[in-house]
């Protein structure tokens, strides 16, 4: 019987202005590992995703991306100390609690695409509110 193993998953997230992206990502703290043909290889620890020079409108409205992290607190602040928000004019929100038992808060790049940072935070579900 074939093994069915898998290595790796990646998705090609839309890049409007296909430079500022590189930068943006750059800037929040992946590394671009590669780059050739409109396609950048990004990568922050063994987290990694492929920026595309291709935009829709209605894709990058609708593409959302979620980074699980160890200290979701400490991302939000080194965002916050680097100035992403205004530097790049994108929305960067407070981390929060959520029900689903995770920390996190959302970020949207230069292009739309909305990323989930999070952290877990385990135990019982968060009351309502």
């Amino acid at each position: 019987m074939d093994r069915l193993d898998t290595i790796e998953i990646k998705a090609f997230v839309p890049a409007r202005d296909y430079a500022l992206s590189r930068r943006f990502y750059a800037d929040v703290g992946f590394e671009e590992k590669s780059e050739g043909d409109g396609v950048a290889y990004f990568a922050a620890g063994d987290c990694s995703f492929l920026l595309q020079d291709f935009h829709h409108p209605d894709l990058a409205g609708n593409f959302v991306m979620h980074l699980l992290v160890a200290d979701v607190d400490a991302w939000h602040r080194y965002l916050c100390e680097r100035g992403i928000a205004e530097r790049y004019g994108i929305r960067l929100d407070a981390p929060a609690d959520r029900p689903w038992r995770m920390r996190d808060f959302c970020l949207t790049d230069p292009s739309g695409v909305l990323w989930r940072i999070a952290q877990n935070i385990g135990g019982r579900p968060l009351a309502d509110g």
